[in-house]
């Protein structure tokens, strides 16, 4: 009894350690970098979110995936989601986080489970932003993040202009526009394959690309990547750490079990020993045949406890092979993870250097051909507006073409003469 009781308490302490890695794991797996406007998203109509759900078996020391549940959802006009197994769940307002705690509180529930189950959700796309005014193709657009007033005009067509001075204009924003977004994406690039190489290389921190200490980016695209890569080390450090506590406990075990046989033996020897010396005063009808019976029983009985013994320890020693062939193979996929990562890091920057070549040529055309941003004797000027909802209210904000643009946004273009008039067509 002692034995199960030992082992009880062992697959507890490896359920409680693969939890606890599953559980880094999946904090490292969701990090995603997030500008300063959205670190703090609250969700609303159209947003459409992706939900896993799992739970750990302590039994078999796996995870079992609810596929019922998992998949993709988008935020309904109501502010809510529907889920299988748990029904609506409030969403407008709510934070990836809160949403992931309400499930599973929902499921632990509705299903009456002992333990809580583990889910995640994240933000697949964020709900479209809008554009209206004097723009070439005014509408609804998906948003992507680090959206400003400048890239927003350049997703819709640029300003609307009239003649052939205002196509000029437009062909300039718009290249400027698209040259902006290929020059933040280059960035992004190079940060991300500086710290693909410092975590080749075994380094902590990694160096900022050289040339683009002064881009006022740069900073916050580091500190992204940063996290990134603390929490990639810091669940592959947990994950080792728990095989090699997994591999000590095993080791503990198995010298508690070899002291076992050892003390079996022992005590078999002089079971042994003693019946040796009933069965010669059973002979000469001094001791009763039950009492031979009786010891020879104990002693099948110690070997039988004996082999439990042995085989435990073997299957221990199977178990710590287990162990160290995973931490290999770990250290192994993540090598070869970082590998193909900076491969495809690589292949996209040559395509991003290339696309930037095309906007550049575009650009200087454009500015050879338009001469002056003017209309007529009368320069023009954009002026932009942004309506968002704030607290449920509708509040307009005036904008410039570095203003951020966030998910639901309107932005509203209007332009105007220096002089402040309207011109025709508004």
């Amino acid at each position: 009894m002692q034995n199960l009781g030992r082992f009880a308490a062992f697959d507890m302490y490896r359920g409680r350690v693969g939890l606890f890695a599953f559980a880094a794991l999946l904090a490292a797996t969701f990090v995603r970098p997030a500008h300063a406007q959205l670190q703090e998203y609250h969700l609303d109509t159209q947003d459409k979110l992706m939900i896993r759900v799992v739970e750990w078996q302590t039994v078999e020391g796996t995870f079992r995936d609810w596929s019922a549940v998992t998949g993709e959802y988008t935020v309904s006009p109501a502010g809510t989601l529907s889920l299988p197994l748990v029904g609506e769940l409030p969403a407008r307002g709510q934070t990836t986080a809160e949403v992931a705690e309400l499930i599973a509180k929902s499921l632990q529930e509705k299903l009456g489970l002992s333990d809580r189950p583990e889910a995640s959700v994240e933000l697949a796309e964020y709900r479209p932003f809008y554009i209206s005014g004097d723009v070439r193709a005014p509408g609804q657009y998906p948003y992507a993040p680090n959206l400003t007033v400048l890239k927003a005009i350049s997703v819709a067509g640029g300003s609307r202009r009239d003649g052939e001075s205002t196509r000029l204009e437009r062909d300039l924003l718009n290249a400027k526009g698209g040259y902006d977004v290929l020059a933040d994406t280059r960035l992004r690039l190079l940060v991300k394959r500086a710290r693909i190489e410092a975590e080749i290389g075994g380094k902590k921190e990694f160096e900022p690309p050289k040339g683009y200490e002064s881009n006022p980016e740069l900073a916050a695209v580091m500190a992204d990547e940063q996290a990134i890569m603390t929490a990639r080390q810091r669940t592959l450090s947990l994950r080792l750490e728990a095989l090699e506590d997994l591999k000590q406990l095993l080791q503990s075990e198995i010298s508690s079990l070899e002291q076992k046989v050892k003390t079996q033996k022992r005590q078999m020897e002089l079971a042994k020993e003693e019946l040796s010396g009933l069965g010669s005063l059973a002979d000469r009808g001094l001791v009763v045949n039950t009492r031979v019976l009786s010891t020879e029983r104990s002693i099948a009985d110690m070997e039988g406890k004996l082999l439990d013994h042995e085989t435990a320890i073997l299957r221990a020693k199977q178990d710590i092979s287990k162990a160290s062939q995973e931490a290999i193979e770990i250290s192994n996929n993540m090598s070869s993870d970082l590998a193909i990562e900076r491969q495809q890091v690589e292949a996209e920057l040559n395509q991003t250097v290339l696309k930037l070549g095309t906007q550049r040529g575009l650009i200087s055309e454009a500015l050879s051909l338009s001469g002056s941003t003017a209309l007529g004797d009368e320069e023009i000027a954009l002026s932009f507006a942004i309506v968002r909802q704030v607290d449920g209210k509708s509040q307009e904000i005036d904008a410039s073409e570095n203003t951020p643009v966030l998910p639901g946004d309107v932005l509203k273009v209007t332009r105007s003469l220096m002089n402040g008039q309207a011109l025709p067509g508004q």
